[in-house]
């Protein structure tokens, strides 16, 4: 990915729904301007949801996702709608795609259930309308369109962006942290874990949120730190590390500088910094035998000193001297039963949506599972955690100069 290529977890993600044979993927195609869907007039001819990034004028960059059939039937089809469901946990927007010939069924009525309890801003999108001589109503919440003759496609667009969450809307990971003109250093390790020829997500977007708060990003290793800290006639505004660092970089930073992670900041943007810090002292109450989740959002290839499923297990064995046993997920799987763990480890989340994180949030809070995520744990663990909050008052309510 690019510098200036917007993430998917930052991108608008506009979730279409319905029955088979309603025509989602016909507007899908018709919205997008692309053959992104296979269309034909065999029933449940889209058997997993297809997603396509693009920017879609007037929102900007998306992510567009044609579902299954909502009615599939079956073995496979209960799995087919059973990743429908995963989709609307992702889904800032809903297009109910409903076939005006035959108006609202069972289906529909359950998916628009669905849209309420989930508080999805959901539009019906009656297509086949040039099918029929009397059309439904076409009100704000509904509109007429077909696929077929493209009618009705402009229109659906500009309310489809009238109901979705902009990037104007969303908060900044770490510009609203500085001025115009501060310094902030990144502490950035290059070493065997580290991705060749880039940097990681997280890192890739604090330096674009800093230009575009006009301030300036200094780009240094963890063994650089030291020596780059005393050249600076000023004290840099902020310092933000990779987590794995978090302890060597404390000893480096003077304590008048704030100090935080890409992770922790991540977890804010997202929605789970709160939860975050309230959960992570439950890593207090670990006892031998107890099982922990660490999820992530991304999937990737696990290096030899990968930082969830060994550097995060390794140190939190030996801080509580537990043993302890370690579940890892990843990408979009994210278990429904959470009554099995005593504890929730997640990423910071960069390659999912905010919608999808608070989802996860939601499910452990609801199944009484306390979660945290990555740089909170770490920072905690390293005994540093009230320094790498500080910048966020209403966090540290409650903690102690030592938090453990």
């Amino acid at each position: 990915m690019g510098m200036n290529d917007t993430p998917s977890g930052e991108r608008i993600h506009i979730g279409f729904f319905g029955r088979r044979n309603a025509g989602k993927s016909s507007l899908v195609n018709a919205i997008t301007g692309q053959d992104l869907a296979v269309v034909s007039d065999t029933r449940g001819t889209t058997t997993d949801p297809v997603q396509k990034s693009m920017e879609l004028l007037p929102l900007g960059p998306v992510m567009i996702i044609d579902t299954p059939g909502f009615d599939d039937e079956g073995e496979l089809g209960a799995l087919r709608v059973r990743k429908t469901c995963q989709v609307l946990n992702r889904s800032d927007v809903a297009i109910l795609v409903a076939d005006s010939t035959e108006g609202l069924g069972a289906c529909e009525q359950e998916l628009i259930r669905l849209f309420q309890k989930k508080e999805i801003p959901y539009l019906i999108a009656w297509n086949k309308c040039d099918l029929q001589k009397r059309l439904p109503v076409d009100s704000s919440q509904e509109c007429c369109v077909s696929a077929t003759a493209r009618t009705g496609i402009e229109s659906l667009k500009e309310r489809i962006g009238r109901l979705a969450k902009t990037s104007d809307d969303k908060l900044m990971l770490a510009g609203d942290l500085v001025h115009p003109g501060d310094v902030v250093v990144l502490v950035i390790p290059i070493d065997k874990a580290a991705p060749k020829g880039r940097l990681i997500l997280p890192q890739q977007m604090v330096i674009r949120d800093l230009l575009e708060a006009d301030a300036a990003a200094v780009c240094v290793k963890e063994y650089e730190l030291r020596e780059v800290m005393e050249q600076f006639r000023t004290p840099p505004a902020l310092v933000i590390t990779d987590s794995q660092v978090f302890a060597k970089v404390s000893a480096d930073v003077p304590p008048s500088i704030p100090l935080t992670s890409f992770s922790i900041l991540m977890a804010r943007k997202k929605g789970l910094l709160d939860a975050a810090v309230a959960g992570v002292r439950a890593i207090e109450a670990c006892k031998d035998g107890d099982t922990i989740l660490i999820a992530e959002g991304c999937t990737h290839h696990r290096q030899c000193d990968d930082i969830g499923s060994v550097k995060i297990p390794r140190w939190l064995r030996n801080y509580t001297g537990k043993q302890l046993r370690i579940e890892t997920c990843s990408g979009m799987t994210f278990p429904d039963d959470l009554s099995r763990y005593s504890l929730i480890i997640h990423c910071g989340g960069c390659m999912l949506n905010e919608r999808e994180v608070r989802y996860r949030m939601k499910c452990a809070q609801d199944q009484g599972v306390p979660i945290t995520n990555y740089g909170t744990t770490i920072a905690y663990i390293q005994g540093i955690l009230k320094r790498s909050i500080a910048m966020f008052p209403h966090l540290l309510a409650g903690w102690d100069e030592t938090p453990q």
